[in-house]
């Protein structure tokens, strides 16, 4: 077996990533502290050509040097914009009929391995800050809570791990519909 070169990956240029036809898929980062977390989510979102993401709160905006590592150029392809107040990005997707989907730990949240994503539909996925998580007001304006199940002894992921779980989760269960 021989790894492929980066000419053989047959890669969008920026400007075909922008015509390209886009997962139904929102990412609201809520009070995310990590400049790399942030990178690497729109690292992710890139790559699963994700419609858009929604930096809200403390969530550092592009350009940064530190986000710019990790993110390797995908700034400049998936759209992104900055709120500052979560709730109100959660509020206007809402009126769009957009399904908003905190990943979080709580009471009767849907484990992921049981999510299973309707076809037409748009969902919002929200991740919250690294210590404290999704904000409470943000759990209780969800359509749904996620939880990805965990079975070691930390039952923690830091946030760039938990949105490419997700988004792999839900791209490719969609993928098969």
């Amino acid at each position: 077996m021989r790894k492929l070169k980066n000419s053989e990956l047959d890669r969008l240029d920026v400007s075909e990533f922008k015509d390209a036809k886009k997962s139904p898929i929102i990412i609201i980062l809520d009070n995310i502290r990590s400049l790399n977390n942030i990178g690497s989510v729109f690292r992710t979102s890139d790559a699963f050509l994700i419609e858009k993401i929604y930096l809200c709160g403390i969530t550092a905006q592009p350009p940064h040097n530190d986000i710019r590592k990790t993110a390797l150029g995908s700034t400049e392809t998936v759209d992104w914009e900055y709120a500052e107040n979560t709730i109100d990005v959660v509020n206007n997707l809402k009126n769009k009929d957009v399904k908003i989907c905190s990943i979080e730990q709580a009471e009767n949240a849907t484990m992921l391995n049981n999510f299973n994503p309707e076809l037409n539909t748009k969902y919002a996925f929200v991740f919250g800050n690294e210590v404290k998580g999704v904000a409470q007001d943000i759990v209780n304006t969800s359509d749904l809570v996620i939880e990805i199940p965990q079975y070691g002894t930390k039952h923690s992921l830091n946030i760039s791990v938990s949105a490419g779980v997700v988004i792999w989760d839900v791209f490719s269960k969609l993928k098969k519909n």
